[in-house]
């Protein structure tokens, strides 16, 4: 098991059928990586050219699949193989994007990612890409297309630039329904805010006068602006507590929380339930992980959350986070039995992913 201070790098699968957009949506993230290293899994199925792998500072960091679908050609072993290759300390990677064909199973990719041995990954989500102007012809052709929505946590309706707005009303209205409880965001040239899928770095250890050129750098200022205001397509919510929470009022509170609801991170603070530990929350789309780690010493004990979705009722949320709050503090077994719940997404040694 991964020691709990060890800091796992988030491994996302970004999917969607030929011609979706999913190779121009990440060489936006490429470009506009929020100081992430971005560790890239291609597939080199049919013509697919990747910016990053001519570009300085990058092509260290991909490695490209051939031989046909991701999902068809590696089984979980050899992915393995080269997420050890991206997730070794060398290679300091923030963030690992596999880039599926559009002929993948994403479902399948989903389950190798749950099913991999290194300690050093977390599942980052689905992101299912959807061409908006395409999306009803598509779906009478492929109608296996409502099967990967299902399953999806994230998604991006693509190509809104070319749809009317009452078309695109429709095709969100329909691909939100097929993807039940996952966030649905639009987006023009693949263009969503990395912050979406991954969180930026700091790195005050690095010379910025002697570093690699990056995307970020060989794009025109112009290039670098929030002018599309990106971050307009979600809404977040953060949430400070200095009291602990009731173990089971919040777990209620995570099993019912609201489609497009995309991402939770942060801390939880439970106080007496676990007076040595903290628990680092991650969920994603309906996956959920909690990290026990040591509290620092004299570190104020609080929780510290943000939550990030689409069309979710901030105000209603904070409510709710409110009401976890436990000031009279649950004791003995009822304390106890409520821990259950949060143990429950605790990763045991050996113990594969729920």
């Amino acid at each position: 098991m991964t020691p709990p201070s060890a800091q796992q790098i988030p491994v996302v699968v970004l999917a969607g059928f030929l011609g979706s957009g999913k190779t121009t949506l990440l060489n936006h993230l490429l470009h506009n990586r929020a100081g992430n290293r971005i560790g890239v899994i291609v597939n080199d199925f049919g013509s697919i050219e990747i910016d990053a792998m001519t570009v300085a500072g990058q092509v260290g960091s991909t490695v490209s699949l051939g031989n046909g679908c991701l999902c068809c050609a590696v089984d979980a072993s050899e992915l393995d193989t080269y997420l050890e290759r991206l997730t070794g300390p060398a290679a300091r990677i923030d963030v690992i994007v596999i880039e599926a064909s559009g002929l993948a199973e994403p479902q399948e990719l989903v389950r190798m990612l749950l099913a991999s041995d290194n300690p050093r990954i977390r599942y980052g989500g689905l992101v299912e890409v959807v061409d908006a102007a395409e999306f009803p012809a598509t779906r009478e052709r492929h109608p296996g297309i409502d099967r990967h929505l299902a399953v999806a946590d994230l998604i991006v309706l693509n190509k809104t630039d070319r749809v009317a707005d009452a078309e695109l009303r429709a095709v969100r209205e329909a691909a939100g329904a097929a993807g039940g409880r996952a966030a649905v965001i639009c987006a023009a040239y693949g263009r969503i805010d990395p912050e979406l899928l991954f969180d930026p770095v700091l790195r005050p250890d690095e010379d910025d006068s002697f570093r690699q050129l990056t995307f970020e750098d060989l794009l025109p200022e112009a290039g670098r602006t929030r002018e599309d205001h990106l971050h307009a397509a979600y809404e977040s919510l953060s949430f400070t507590a200095g009291t602990p929470l009731s173990p089971r009022r919040f777990m209620e509170f995570l099993d019912s929380r609201p489609a497009g609801l995309y991402r939770i991170k942060g801390f939880a603070d439970f106080g007496a339930g676990d007076p040595g530990n903290r628990y680092a929350l991650h969920a994603v789309g309906r996956f959920l992980r909690f990290v026990p780690q040591r509290w620092e010493r004299d570190e104020p004990r609080r929780t510290q959350l943000v939550l990030i979705g689409s069309g979710i009722d901030a105000e209603a949320l904070h409510k709710e986070l409110e009401d976890c709050q436990a000031p009279g503090q649950e004791a003995g077994e009822e304390l106890e039995r409520s821990m259950w719940g949060v143990l429950r997404y605790v990763r045991q040694p050996d113990d594969g992913e729920a």
